[in-house]
């Protein structure tokens, strides 16, 4: 597994071989990030990679010029990789890597972040959470993006803040838009430090 384009194209990101943690095939990851580039400048923006697994989708971010980067996982082999790739990198004042439940890092931490990856395993349930969360619970700024990566027989094209979605095989990625009017939404600061 390795960064596809930017001032780290090349280079390995740390992993294992533990079944639990599925990172996103080259293909797939090639495939986003062209969609994304399309619609928004990497360059200052902050990324948030929740179930960040190896952190392949925040790295890659940053390769391109993201100011910054919050991986959030709890498992204990993803989280010895990220600290591992953050310092082959020397990353270390780009990132944060947090040991935590998603859902507890959301109800608890602050911050507004430009795009936030969302790839939880495909077992999850509680997706309609996460989505609200993200999209109406100030994480998002008014103009950026979320992305979650789940089963291809999901359907979330109802939901207010769906904007469009990617095919994969039996893999979707739907994409989501931040809802206007969220009591405490507020513009996301690209200089500040998390």
């Amino acid at each position: 597994m390795q960064i596809l384009a930017g001032i780290y194209r090349g280079r390995k990101i740390r992993s294992t071989s533990v079944q639990a943690i599925r990172p996103c095939s080259s293909r797939v990851k090639k495939s986003l990030f062209d969609t994304i580039g399309s619609r928004m400048d990497f360059e200052d923006i902050k990324v948030l990679d929740l179930f960040a697994g190896f952190g392949s989708l925040g790295f890659e971010a940053l390769s391109r010029g993201a100011a910054s980067v919050t991986f959030v996982d709890q498992h204990v082999d993803s989280l010895k990789s990220l600290k591992a790739t953050t310092l082959e990198l020397g990353v270390q004042e780009q990132t944060r890597v947090v040991s935590a439940d998603v859902k507890a890092f959301l109800g608890r931490e602050g911050g507004v972040f430009d795009l936030v990856f969302c790839d939880p395993p495909y077992s999850w349930q509680d997706y309609p959470f996460l989505i609200e969360k993200i999209t109406r619970g100030g994480r998002l700024a008014t103009e950026g993006m979320l992305l979650i990566e789940h089963n291809a027989h999901l359907d979330f094209t109802e939901l207010e803040s769906y904007s469009f979605h990617r095919d994969y095989g039996m893999t979707r990625v739907s994409f989501f838009s931040a809802l206007t009017g969220s009591s405490d939404e507020t513009e996301s600061n690209i200089s500040g430090d998390l």
